[in-house]
């Protein structure tokens, strides 16, 4: 029988027995040693006493230090490649780099790197390691260390696409390819330092605008299939392309956030991603490489697709409401649901794809944490979204996280907040998910970039609402 992802996280993680806090009543640290800590950065260190003395309960303030800086001891890899800084950034458990996870997971940091060069050294091994991989392939969602191995990942070995070295899974995704320009875009506004962004990255964003344009399928399919033999269908792609779509302007993606498979190709909160990210990578073309000819083609790009959400991306609920929808297909089906990781619908005005107070969005947001979507939890535990990934009745505490993040109503922080400090499983870290009767069952116990939102959350709040981390819960 063939081994899976989901079964060798289930195997390690899913039912992990959580140990009594009994066993540590002062929160000792879950901290590495510092002598075997990845990564160290001053302005991080500094910035976990600040924060730490502002938070009154002594079980959030134990996590905050455990998480906020699980990224850097645990999960970078820094090296030099062609005389410049070069960073591999695990997911965690999982030994290889995600696009997509390796950018949310150097955020929460961001606001410190104009203070210490050493993190922004990172930052900037980081843009130059994704810029190498996308070209690689960018129909890729993760990638190895080593650019010329194969992929260690035993699920991936077999599947049916174009497994060239380097690549360490090939499940084709929107926000794979935004979240690098997010995470440029982030460093440029921060630093206004223009070394990262050499012609390497300069072809890197072309061959996103080229991948992306492909996946209008306005001439086809396109060259990008994939198959994979797994017993859950979210695995696979039907027919290697997944279902039909017709051609409106929008980007097909085969699979989701979650690396689950979308049921209409058209997936909506990656598509609206999108449009931001590509109107921000324009910006940092023009600023830092003065290359107006590639911000145009970002810039022309972001335009159609922000015309064919206006037209296809939103969709009337059985009660009469309009949300956004989360896929669609072009004929006229829609999906309403939203799962967890980001970019979702719930994420939108975290991503800065809308404004909190957008009216369209609230009603979205609403919808999508009630009945309405099916992945939706509420149990002793807790409430929160899910998704297919890891099943039903499980809730992603990274839902939990982005709302805190996405509203300034001091109550529903406090509730979040609450509820994500009592489902840790008395681990002190934040997991995937966490059963929503009995948090002591939860998946993956080492997901840095949970661990990493979590810190962020954190430093919003002690920035825009310190009151909060003054009570107690």
């Amino acid at each position: 029988m063939r081994v899976t992802r989901r079964q060798i996280l289930a195997a390690g993680a899913a039912t992990v027995a959580a140990p009594a806090l009994a066993a540590a009543p002062a929160f000792a640290s879950k901290r590495p040693a510092p002598a075997d800590r990845h990564f160290t950065s001053p302005a991080v260190e500094r910035e976990i006493v600040r924060i730490s003395k502002q938070i009154a309960d002594p079980k959030l303030r134990w996590m905050f230090g455990n998480c906020y800086p699980n990224t850097l001891d645990t999960t970078v890899r820094m090296a030099v490649t062609n005389g410049q800084p070069d960073a591999f950034v695990i997911t965690g458990d999982i030994p290889c780099l995600w696009l997509r996870d390796s950018s949310a997971q150097l955020k929460p940091y961001l606001h410190l790197v104009a203070e210490d060069p050493k993190l922004a050294e990172l930052f900037r091994g980081l843009i130059a390691r994704q810029a190498r991989s996308i070209l690689i392939d960018p129909y890729a969602n993760a990638f190895m260390q080593n650019p010329a191995a194969p992929t260690n990942l035993a699920w991936a070995a077999k599947d049916e696409t174009v497994m060239k070295p380097g690549v360490a899974e090939r499940k084709w995704e929107v926000d794979s390819l935004c979240y690098p320009m997010r995470l440029a875009h982030q460093y440029w506004q921060a630093t206004h330092d223009a070394r990262p962004f050499d012609s390497t990255w300069a072809a890197s964003v072309r061959a996103i605008l080229r991948t992306f344009r492909e996946q209008q399928r306005t001439a086809g399919d396109g060259p990008y299939s994939f198959r994979r033999n797994a017993p859950q269908p979210t695995e696979t792609l039907l027919w290697g392309h997944g279902n039909p779509v017709r051609p409106v302007g929008l980007i097909a993606s085969g699979f989701r956030p979650s690396d689950d498979a979308c049921i209409y190709p058209f997936l909506i909160p990656s598509n609206l991603f999108a449009v931001t990210a590509l109107r921000e990578i324009a910006t940092v073309a023009r600023a830092a490489r003065q290359d107006d000819a590639l911000a145009r083609d970002a810039e022309a790009l972001a335009g159609e697709v922000a015309a064919a959400l206006r037209r296809h991306g939103t969709m009337r609920l059985p009660d009469g409401r309009t949300v956004w929808a989360y896929e669609v297909d072009g004929f006229g089906n829609q999906l309403f649901m939203d799962d967890a990781n980001v970019p979702s619908l719930s994420g939108l005005a975290y991503l800065g794809c809308v404004a909190p107070d957008d009216a369209l969005w609230r009603a979205t947001e609403e919808a999508a944490w009630s009945t309405a979507n099916p992945w939706f939890f509420r149990g002793r535990a807790g409430e929160g979204i899910g998704g297919p990934h890891v099943g039903p009745g499980q809730i992603w505490p990274m839902s939990l996280i982005v709302r805190a993040l996405s509203t300034r109503d001091a109550g529903a922080i406090r509730t979040c907040l609450k509820t994500i400090r009592d489902t840790d499983g008395g681990t002190g870290f934040i997991h995937e998910t966490f059963d929503r009767n009995d948090p002591a069952k939860f998946t993956r116990d080492w997901f840095a970039w949970a661990n990493g939102l979590f810190g962020e959350l954190v430093v919003q709040i002690a920035r825009t609402q310190p009151a909060i981390l003054q009570e107690t819960f």
